[in-house]
């Protein structure tokens, strides 16, 4: 049967159409690590030393045998804290002891994160008491499930920040320009002579331009005074605790040259880092002890609060 050129044009248009949504089905994202030139699916959790995947028994095994654990995260990607979730899980019955450290919250909330923990606090208490949607101002909904946890096993809670006023502070009038009690929160050591780690963060500003925040000396060393923080609160932590879970932003343990290592050089702790990348991007074997392979990033209606955006791009660097 001999079809006229309209009929003809709309076969060829829904023929293309399908083609392509099966294609997409067929051929789903996966994560490409550049310096292996090959690429993995989602699920695979990859061992950078071998560049070849684990189970998630395998890597829990290998965890057990660290002081810190670093899981990596995108703040508003809710398949990662899932899986952060997981890991604690999985670690929690070979060391009931076990902490979580966040990022979250600053230290000066310690007294109320310790209530939670005990189970003293309901979470419109929480919420209202660590000023959440001031401070870290993330959908609650994306950590929600965590910090339950937290609370149903009374697992204990630190928080690893400086309090969230003080790193803008630095980012537009450097330290010298703090009052004497925001000097207080500073940590003991601020380390700024990295050259890759100056290298990696030079390359953010340069895709960051805030106004008032020109300056790249004050820039870095507000990224310095962040992971020193942390790193700090971590050795303060070890000191009397066993084992430690650390939930940070991605761009704080790719490479480890941001908290890992300034860690280690205050407490000498055997650690292991967890990078995770969603499928459909790239990654090199560099950035962490392990890379898990999250799904695709998809728009979402998950939200920020006021200028949660802003804080996203301009303080919680992602790698390229």
């Amino acid at each position: 049967m001999k079809l006229n050129r309209k009929t003809a044009f709309i076969l060829f248009c829904f023929t293309a159409f399908m083609n392509l949504i099966w294609g997409c089905a067929i051929m789903p994202k996966k994560l490409l690590i550049e310096d292996l030139s090959r690429s993995f699916k989602e699920g695979d959790i990859i061992n950078t030393k071998t560049g070849v995947p684990v189970t998630f028994e395998e890597l829990i095994a290998d965890l057990n045998m660290a002081k810190v654990i670093y899981i990596g995260e995108k703040h508003t990607d809710s398949a990662h804290h899932k899986i952060q979730l997981q890991v604690i899980k999985g670690l929690i019955n070979a060391h009931p002891e076990l902490a979580v450290g966040m990022e979250a919250f600053d230290h000066s909330y310690q007294k109320i994160l310790d209530m939670w923990s005990a189970g003293r606090l309901d979470e419109k208490e929480f919420l209202e008491r660590t000023h959440w949607y001031a401070n870290w101002k993330f959908n609650f909904e994306l950590y929600k499930d965590i910090l339950a946890f937290i609370k149903e096993k009374h697992i204990s809670f630190i928080g690893l920040n400086i309090p969230s006023h003080i790193p803008s502070k630095i980012a537009v009038g450097g330290i010298e320009n703090l009052s004497g009690d925001e000097k207080k929160h500073l940590p003991k050591k601020i380390d700024t002579t990295n050259a890759d780690h100056r290298a990696y963060i030079e390359e953010i500003f340069k895709n960051h331009k805030i106004r008032g925040r020109e300056n790249f000396e004050y820039f870095y060393m507000t990224q310095c005074v962040w992971e020193e923080t942390m790193a700090e609160s971590i050795a303060l932590y070890l000191k009397k605790g066993s084992m430690m879970v650390v939930l940070v932003g991605n761009g704080h343990i790719i490479r480890k040259f941001g908290i890992p290592d300034r860690a280690f050089d205050r407490t000498g702790a055997d650690f292991r880092t967890l990078f995770l990348a969603p499928a459909g991007s790239k990654a090199e074997l560099s950035f962490a002890d392990y890379i898990w392979v999250t799904s695709p990033i998809k728009k979402h209606n998950m939200r920020h609060v006021n200028s949660g955006k802003m804080k996203a791009q301009s303080h919680h660097p992602a790698p390229k």
